[in-house]
């Protein structure tokens, strides 16, 4: 038997980042050919797609756990690593995801509507991507960044236009089996209906869904029954239709105690009193059922509710019932504002805005943004020079500034990151030297084969003067030690 379900807790993982690749071009008469070490792949992200074909979550039920592929390293010759796949999730329309704290994430209705439930990581640079004019040839590259890791919790809320509330057994599962082409389970005994029902009608020019809610009983909205399961599939509806049993032979029961026995549960869950109300007095065609109708419709109109004596056996009443619900539906759908096409909404970093915050906690500097904490997920601290471009990007950031501003010293602890990932620092501060002389981390003498011509008559006119002065000052000492000798030659 297909099991329903329309809640489930899921772990969504995306994949991880591949690592850019150091490598430096080798080839015969070309041992330094520069560095040519590819980018690592993005990891594939983990996103949930409207199906129209789906129509509840029983998968992730049985498999709570889904996590995509990850991106490839890089390698040398500037090969970049392949892209993770993502992995596509498919949900029912009106599915709501939440975090584990109740806060809604997103709301998907209609088919194609899609949510990144988890970004995939960045793939890191290669060395051929970090070089630079004044870095030409990296011993380093970036890693890859971890892809996010969720918990996300999946509601299914039904998108009907109207639901069929009452007690169980009250026909509501009848009803809709003869207003539309749907065939739900019909059986004389409670909780027959397990499943939210939904079926089309069209009434004149007018096509909606109506939604067959699973019986309420007294405490549903506190979870006894089925009513908790399950009240949340009349949020979205537009009308409500109170469907009450005039045969019932249970003691203590009638229509009037049975629609306000509803109408406290409604109220007690919330959310519901702006829709419209219709009451449809069931199972007039039995023996005694039309008496009690006839006894009931006086008092319910006097509430204000429009009154529909129904027979789902004889068909009695539904065309105008049907007509009814039409004409409640189109009003609400004409009161509803246009769909507007997709836009795209622009938020300007603000002006001020100095892409981190450092925060003090009994002498420890916390450091918080999302460029300082990338730089760091991306970095291999067992390599000196990567540790060194991590030191620059952050000094040209502003972080060391920022630092001796909020009053740090050299040796105070410095951490980047949150609590669960974060890199701790002895802070050595490097702004009283000059960022300038730290700046030119990663050259390589041996590829400086090229310098300005000036440069190199400069150091030629030098490399002359420096000769010249040596023959002169040569040329001084072998006078002198000649006139010494002639002069001891006449003394003698």
């Amino acid at each position: 038997m297909t099991t329903f379900v329309d809640r489930v807790e899921l772990h969504v993982a995306a994949g991880n980042g591949g690592h850019g690749c150091a490598s430096v071009h080798r080839e015969k008469f070309k041992p330094l050919g520069g560095p040519d070490g590819g980018n690592g792949g993005d990891g594939g992200s983990v996103v949930l797609t409207v199906d129209a074909q789906v129509t509840t979550l029983l998968e992730y039920h049985h498999s709570p756990k889904r996590k995509a592929t990850n991106g490839k390293p890089g390698a040398g010759g500037n090969r970049t690593g392949a892209l993770g796949h993502d992995l596509v999730l498919l949900v029912p329309d009106g599915t709501v995801v939440l975090d584990r704290e109740g806060n809604v994430l997103a709301d998907l209705v209609g088919h194609g509507t899609s949510f990144v439930a988890a970004q995939g990581g960045r793939g890191g640079l290669g060395n051929a991507a970090l070089s630079s004019a004044r870095r030409k040839a990296p011993g380093f590259a970036l890693l890859g960044e971890p892809g996010d890791a969720r918990d996300i919790v999946m509601e299914l809320k039904s998108v009907a236009d109207v639901a069929l509330v009452g007690y169980p057994s009250a026909g509501k599962s009848s009803l809709i089996s003869v207003l539309s082409a749907a065939k739900p389970k019909i059986a004389d005994y409670p909780f027959t209906t397990l499943i939210p029902n939904l079926g089309v009608v069209t009434a004149g020019d007018t096509v909606y869904t109506i939604a067959d809610v699973p019986g309420l009983i007294p405490g549903a909205s506190q979870g006894r029954g089925l009513g908790l399961e399950f009240l949340r599939h009349v949020e979205r509806c537009s009308v409500l239709v109170h469907v009450l049993d005039c045969a019932t032979l249970e003691p203590g029961r009638d229509p009037l105690t049975d629609l306000e026995t509803i109408e406290a549960e409604l109220s007690e869950y919330g959310g519901l009193d702006d829709r419209p109300r219709l009451v449809a007095l069931n199972k007039i065609d039995v023996p005694d059922g039309q008496d009690i109708a006839d006894l009931t419709r006086a008092s319910l109109e006097e509430r204000g509710y429009r009154v529909f004596e129904v027979s789902a056996a004889s068909r009695k009443g539904l065309r105008e019932l049907s007509f009814a619900l039409a004409q409640i539906v189109g009003e609400a759908r004409a009161a509803k504002p246009l769909e507007e096409s997709t836009r795209i909404v622009l938020r300007p970093t603000a002006v001020d805005d100095e892409g981190f915050t450092i925060i003090e906690e009994d002498g420890v500097f916390r450091i918080r943004g999302v460029k300082p904490e990338r730089w760091v997920r991306q970095t291999d601290f067992s390599n000196d020079e990567a540790v060194g471009y991590l030191a620059d990007r952050l000094a040209r950031l502003g972080v060391e500034d920022k630092l001796w501003k909020v009053g740090a010293h050299e040796g105070d602890t410095v951490v980047i990151g949150s609590d669960e990932n974060s890199v701790v620092f002895d802070w050595e501060p490097t702004m009283a030297a000059g960022a300038e002389m730290l700046g030119r981390r990663g050259e390589d003498h041996r590829m400086e084969t090229q310098r300005p011509a000036v440069d190199r008559r400069r150091e030629k006119q030098k490399g002359r003067d420096a000769a010249e002065a040596e023959y002169l000052a040569f040329e001084a000492l072998s006078s002198g030690r000649q006139a010494s000798i002639e002069g001891d030659d006449e003394d003698s």
